[in-house]
């Protein structure tokens, strides 16, 4: 729907927003500060954010944001507060964002409260019948505790979970026995691994900035865990010495069942896909793999999870917020979330199964006939009714 490029009037930063499709007037979807950033990046984000809100049913378009700049750069709060203040006609009536790569929750919450828009999900909360009831059910959920975090810290890794636990279930694999690498141990990957853990599931191998630690017999998830700092990263000096200290990349290549790319967009490329040695690999990141990669994965008949399902479960938990399908209590949300994971990566694993079809292909066809219905019927994309 549009491409906007803005300039950082004080230190020169590009930020992007794309919103792909606006469905009751409303597009959703985080914004990622990573030094590097690109319109193209961007545009793929906004994409599956469509992709995403379809295929959960959600009464809403996709959008992102993105800003070319290192987190950890000591300007960046404040270059994320300018982008926000830049974008204002669009987050207080239409775009509602989140956390995503390099930028938590609380971090993009204190941009809008800054600029007294008072949390990100503002556009939507607005509409309300009760906007400060709604606020409240919002941060009441958001900031429930769970074993492992926050709720709305750990959601969506939790969907991540359940999407490799729903794989393992089709295939029949014992929990013990299968093996998970996962790159990307900040927020999504680093809640995949708590949960997997958990769930029984051997994690031999994982990655941040700094390396892979392997152990075969696997890892000592939330000893590991606790050793994290803000970006996410492990502090090598308190690891255990039986850990092996790997290259940055060798978590592509370790022999396990499952390979969770949880960290930057495009970690898999035509480059490295024969390394990974995987049985499939289940997105975490956003377009964690790219097209020519998938096919050549497709071909050697590894299936790719792609990110708008697997992913997909803190946007569909968010609006499922918004809306009081859920609220602070987690069991509910962790047994709502779970129930339309399994059924959705049990669909897509069956396609695979029986005729070949790869998941993002199945996946996409889900979204499109979505989109097909709302177009057909006037009142499928009404106004978004939020209590």
């Amino acid at each position: 729907m549009i491409r906007l490029t803005w300039t950082d009037p004080v230190t020169g930063t590009l930020g992007y927003l794309v919103v792909h499709l606006l469905v009751s007037g409303l597009a959703t979807g985080g914004t990622r500060m990573r030094a590097g950033c690109t319109m193209a990046e961007v545009e793929d984000l906004a994409r599956g954010m469509a992709a995403k809100t379809a295929v959960f049913d959600l009464p809403v378009g996709g959008a992102k944001g993105g800003i070319d700049i290192d987190p950890k750069d000591p300007r960046a709060f404040d270059v994320l507060t300018r982008f926000c203040e830049a974008m204002r006609p669009w987050l207080d009536g239409y775009w509602v964002t989140a956390e995503d790569l390099g930028v938590p929750q609380h971090l993009i919450d204190a941009a809008f409260a800054r600029i007294g828009l008072g949390q990100s999900y503002h556009a939507a909360i607005s509409r309300s019948a009760d906007p400060e009831a709604t606020m409240n059910r919002v941060r009441a959920g958001l900031d429930a505790p769970v074993e492992g975090g926050l709720l709305g810290d750990v959601i969506g890794g939790y969907g991540v979970a359940q999407a490799c636990l729903a794989a393992a279930q089709t295939w029949s694999w014992s929990l013990p026995g299968t093996t998970v690498a996962i790159q990307g141990i900040g927020t999504m990957g680093g809640a995949a691994a708590f949960y997997l853990y958990e769930a029984g599931m051997r994690v031999v191998a994982v990655a941040d900035a700094a390396g892979t630690l392997y152990h075969p017999g696997g890892l000592d998830i939330p000893a590991l865990l606790d050793l994290r700092d803000e970006f996410g990263e492990i502090d090598r000096t308190r690891v255990p010495s039986d850990v092996q200290r790997l290259p940055r990349d060798a978590v592509i290549a370790t022999a396990a069942d499952i390979l969770i790319p949880a960290a930057i967009s495009y970690a898999i490329t035509p480059d490295n896909s024969f390394d990974v040695a995987a049985k499939v690999v289940v997105e975490a990141a956003n377009t964690a793999t790219t097209p020519e990669a998938e096919a050549m994965l497709t071909a050697r008949g590894i299936p790719v999870l792609p990110d708008f399902v697997a992913n997909a479960g803190a946007a569909a938990w968010a609006w499922w917020l918004l809306l009081g399908y859920v609220d602070e209590v987690p069991e509910t949300s962790f047994l709502r979330l779970r129930t339309e994971m399994t059924a959705k990566v049990g669909m897509l694993l069956e396609r695979w199964i029986v005729d070949g079809t790869p998941p993002r292909h199945t996946g996409w066809a889900w979204a499109a006939a979505r989109r097909a219905a709302l177009a057909s019927d006037p009142h499928g994309a009404g106004p978004v009714v939020i209590p």
